[in-house]
């Protein structure tokens, strides 16, 4: 496989990673799924996966000596679901512990339960994004619906770059220099979670840096 232009997903050892893998590859020839740390800093651009709970996924970063690497990649980094939360500083899902989980630390925020205002957790299924001009949303419009399974969230912050509503108005993405993440998950969005992802394979460290810089 070509090296040119890699998009390296990273193996967690705590994903179900082949919906990720699958919607890139349908994108692009040149994904790789990998927990090797050279392959990881020398890609083009790299996604983080998640599923189940932060502590576990912290612990199996931490177990695969990845938490440092991560926190040092300056090329475009995705995060996906639960992917998204472990780039905040803190999640308050415990996962049995009763302690908070640390996290990446790469955005600023604290993960904590959604308010569903008595709606049924995980908020699960369809629903309305509004976005920002942030690079990851070129050509998606507000209103466009997004598939989300979720009982955690990021609040709203200067980082949101996407937002949604069940019961209380949550970030749907939120962004830090390199450091992107979405709480839905595009791999199961139908053609506008494959145009986001295609916005993602189109970045690289000096395109993502132009256009965060046209934007601001």
């Amino acid at each position: 496989m070509s090296q040119t232009n890699t998009t390296v997903i990273i193996d967690t050892g705590c994903a179900n990673l082949n919906s990720v893998r699958y919607a890139f590859e349908r994108l692009t020839d040149d994904v790789l799924v990998t927990d090797n740390h050279e392959a990881i800093k020398a890609a083009d651009r790299v996604v983080l996966p998640g599923v189940g709970t932060a502590g576990a996924a912290m612990a199996s970063l931490k177990n695969k000596q990845l938490i440092e690497l991560i926190q040092g990649l300056t090329q475009p980094v995705l995060g996906v679901c639960l992917g998204m939360q472990m780039m905040g500083s803190l999640s308050k899902e415990q996962g049995g512990k009763q302690v908070d989980c640390e996290c990446l630390g790469l955005i600023p925020t604290e993960v904590t339960e959604l308010d569903s205002q008595g709606q049924p957790l995980p908020h699960m299924g369809w629903n309305q994004i509004e976005v920002s001009d942030h690079p990851l949303f070129d050509g998606i419009a507000s209103g466009s619906y997004l598939y989300f399974v979720h009982s955690y969230r990021a609040p709203l912050s200067e980082y949101t770059i996407a937002n949604s509503q069940y019961g209380e108005t949550f970030s749907a993405a939120i962004a830090k220099d390199n450091f992107m993440g979405v709480q839905f998950h595009p791999e199961k969005s139908a053609a506008v979670g494959s145009a986001i992802l295609k916005n993602f394979l189109a970045l690289d460290k000096d395109s993502l840096n132009m256009k965060l810089q046209e934007a601001s």
